[in-house]
């Protein structure tokens, strides 16, 4: 997905974007060895070896896992998960780039021009594509590619199903300007966050048409509507496997390594494959997977601050979860603190609390709106809303309403035991007030199938932000039919309330504000709950440099980085 938030499924592996299954958080105790007043070990807002192109050798692969290689491979389509936006990265048009705090800057290789104007009272963005940029098959790169993303992501009214309309849908049109190689992005009135739409990339012409935007690219990556410095070497998708080759057809600055591969793995077959030499990174984001490489030589381990959000999500549209009662009540049974310590336990970590899904902590602007909406972990409070829904205590404990046991299904797409641990958690939590969670272990290939599809009737989900712009995403998560979060809470008239009491702001701290205020309120709905933020920790070879490119993935903060820059130092 080009836009700020992703979704997958809950990965250990650290190489996620947007992962769905468990992760844990931190309260003062964080389950490590830091006892007495010692502080915790620092984490970085970034760390990912950057360097210069002229400290990096030409030549030499680079091998990642990846939690699959996903069946839908338009990183626009509602269908794809981080690991889609990972992929596109390295063969699809990176125009626009950040620094790792989030400031964009546009890729000379790609564009001349990208400029920001109000023009009689309505935002305008010139894109002006260099003379050279051109797609795979030849078709020059131009106005076109930035009316085709806008065509297909203003609406999901036309055919298209795209992850997110935000921003898009505030555009008026797209022009071309003095030659085919400008576009004028004109947008209704004036805009909060210009830098959003088309920030990491642009969809082939190609694309523009209802039905191949939505299924031509399953199973199949279609290079030739590709453009940059790599492309597609092999692809098969039985063997969840991809690599990337130097594209001869690139303009721009050469890219450093011959060849690029992810190959899908799960939790423990990327420890194993990474300690066999067969991946230069892996996700160490446990006790458990930290002391499996605390012995080797010649690696690096990164720990930075993740931008992503560990959540927890039920589904209001399965019976047991149609009263908000009942919701809310499965919420307040959970312990925060308890699963903190779970998944930090050995990490020497801790933040602040993690109370909205809009902005981080580390943000201005922040607030707890979770705290605000009335959480707190209270299993009183719990088994009294389910007394007075009708649940009531059966002989084995578990409530009852109409014959029917209160019991719910929660997948785990994670072998890893930390996942495991978490999910017991959870599982004795929700017992002691009553509440029957079926842990279902699934292969970490089946989580984009599974949630779409809402094979669940409790997710752990973690969503990673591509940019710090949070409140123009806004829509993205609690609008209805956006395809990221599937709570079923969503309704027509909240859906008119963002509209009308955050996007009509054009000023973006008014508009974050507004966010925030109204995010309280959806919270009541109990649909799904911020857990925690965590650190991304990556175990490395030595001097694998300009770590992470893509967005979604985490050692570098907000940065979306050219990947032809990934490179081995000298």
């Amino acid at each position: 997905m080009k836009q700020q938030k992703l979704m997958g499924a809950l990965a250990i592996s650290g190489t996620l974007a947007l992962v769905l299954g468990g992760c844990a958080s931190n309260t003062g105790d964080n389950g490590g060895d830091n006892g007495g007043d010692k502080k915790p070990t620092e984490t970085k807002a970034a760390d990912y070896n950057p360097q210069p192109r002229e400290n990096l050798k030409e030549g030499g692969v680079a091998n990642f896992g990846i939690n699959e290689i996903p069946e839908q491979m338009n990183s626009f389509n509602a269908d794809t998960s981080a690991d889609s936006a990972r992929l596109a990265a390295w063969y699809m048009p990176q125009i626009l780039l950040m620094k790792p705090d989030g400031t964009p800057y546009k890729h000379d290789a790609y564009l001349d021009k990208w400029e920001t104007d109000t023009v009689d009272g309505k935002t305008q963005i010139t894109f002006t594509f260099t003379k050279e940029a051109t797609w795979n098959d030849g078709t020059p790169m131009d106005w076109t590619a930035i009316d085709a993303t806008w065509k297909a992501n203003r609406s999901t009214d036309e055919g298209f199903v795209p992850n997110a309309t935000d921003g898009y849908k505030e555009i008026e049109s797209v022009k071309q300007g003095d030659t085919p190689k400008t576009a004028i992005v004109t947008f209704k009135g004036e805009f909060a966050w210009p830098q959003m739409p088309f920030l990491t990339g642009v969809i082939h012409p190609a694309l523009a048409d209802p039905d191949t935007f939505n299924k031509a690219m399953i199973d199949n990556p279609h290079p030739e509507w590709g453009a940059g410095p790599y492309t597609v070497d092999e692809f098969d998708a039985n063997k969840d496997f991809i690599s990337f080759k130097p594209n001869d057809k690139w303009w721009g600055d050469k890219p450093m390594l011959d060849k690029v591969t992810f190959q899908g793995m799960d939790a423990q077959a990327s420890i194993n494959a990474f300690k066999n030499g067969e991946i230069d990174q892996v996700g160490v984001g446990t006790k458990d997977r930290l002391a499996q490489v605390a012995d080797m030589k010649d690696i690096t381990i990164h720990r930075a601050q993740q931008t992503a959000n560990t959540l927890l999500e039920v589904d209001a549209t399965k019976p047991q979860f149609e009263d908000v009662k009942v919701r809310q009540a499965f919420f307040m049974a959970v312990d925060i603190d308890q699963q903190k310590k779970i998944a930090w336990n050995g990490l020497d970590y801790e933040e602040e609390p993690a109370g909205s899904l809009t902005l981080f902590s580390f943000q201005p602007g922040y607030s707890n709106s979770l705290e605000k909406a009335g959480f707190k972990y209270d299993a009183d409070a719990a088994k009294k809303l389910l007394d007075e829904a009708g649940w009531t205590e059966g002989a084995d404990g578990i409530r009852e309403k109409d014959g029917e046991k209160l019991s719910v299904t929660y997948p785990i797409f994670s072998d890893d035991p930390t996942q495991k641990a978490l999910a017991q958690s959870l599982q004795a939590s929700e017992k002691a007030v009553g509440i029957d969670v079926k842990i279902d272990v699934r292969p970490s290939n089946k989580f984009a199938e599974d949630y779409t599809t809402k094979n669940w009737d409790i997710a752990s989900l973690r969503f990673t932000s591509s940019d710090p712009f949070g409140a123009a995403w806004f829509c993205q998560l609690y609008c209805q039919d956006m395809g990221l979060n599937l709570s079923g809470v969503q309704t027509p008239e909240m859906d008119k309330r963002i509209k009308d009491e955050v996007e009509s702001i054009s000023d973006p701290v008014k508009q974050t504000e507004a966010a925030m205020k109204l995010e309280v309120e959806i919270f009541q709905d109990w649909g799904l709950i911020p857990l925690y933020n965590g650190p991304s920790l990556s175990a490395t070879k030595k001097g694998l440099a300009n770590l992470t490119p893509e967005p979604y993935v985490g050692l570098d903060l907000f940065a979306v980085q050219p990947v032809e820059n990934t490179g081995w130092e000298k």
